[in-house]
């Protein structure tokens, strides 16, 4: 059987069976809502994937992929409520806030680390910037600016000095 003939027969079976199939998901996710989320899901997987599959029993197929959506669904809701509160309980979470003196403290910091980068050889700042800031790989930096990877290792450390020198007169 082709591949177009058996990704018609499943999606035949699947419209065809798709009360049926919503029950099933419905018993393993509780709502209606729920399971008409995973129906969708199936119905597009089983589109996708019918061409590379070749299936022998449609409809039992098809249950198959309505059920292992469904226990999907429920684990990550599972995994989800372990890590996120509802909107209420978060809206209640206040902001953390910093005392007049601690902000003040941070603008000097970042104000003395702009300094510091300045202060460097402008390949030694570009490099660093390519490397921390935009996340080039050392090989990439090193094509890009006509150096050897050996070169901007040794201008990426120069900077690090440099910022810990700067991080030296802040308490921390």
């Amino acid at each position: 059987m082709s591949s177009d003939r058996q990704r018609q027969d499943l999606q035949d079976t699947f419209v065809e069976h798709r009360e049926r199939l919503r029950e099933a998901a419905k018993r393993i996710v509780g709502t209606r809502d729920l399971a008409e989320d995973v129906l969708q899901a199936s119905y597009l997987r089983i589109t996708e994937t019918s061409a590379h599959v070749v299936v022998q029993q449609p409809l039992s197929y098809c249950y198959q992929v309505v059920r292992h959506l469904a226990i999907d669904h429920c684990r990550r809701r599972s995994l989800e409520a372990q890590f996120f509160v509802s909107e209420p309980e978060g809206q209640a979470v206040s902001a953390p806030s910093f005392s007049p003196e601690a902000s003040a403290m941070g603008g000097q910091f970042l104000a003395r680390i702009g300094e510091t980068l300045e202060r460097l050889p402008a390949r030694t700042r570009q490099a660093f910037i390519l490397y921390r800031l935009d996340g080039l790989t050392q090989r990439d930096i090193a094509e890009r600016l006509g150096v050897s990877a050996t070169l901007v290792n040794f201008m990426i450390k120069d900077a690090v000095d440099a910022l810990k020198e700067c991080r030296d007169g802040v308490e921390t």
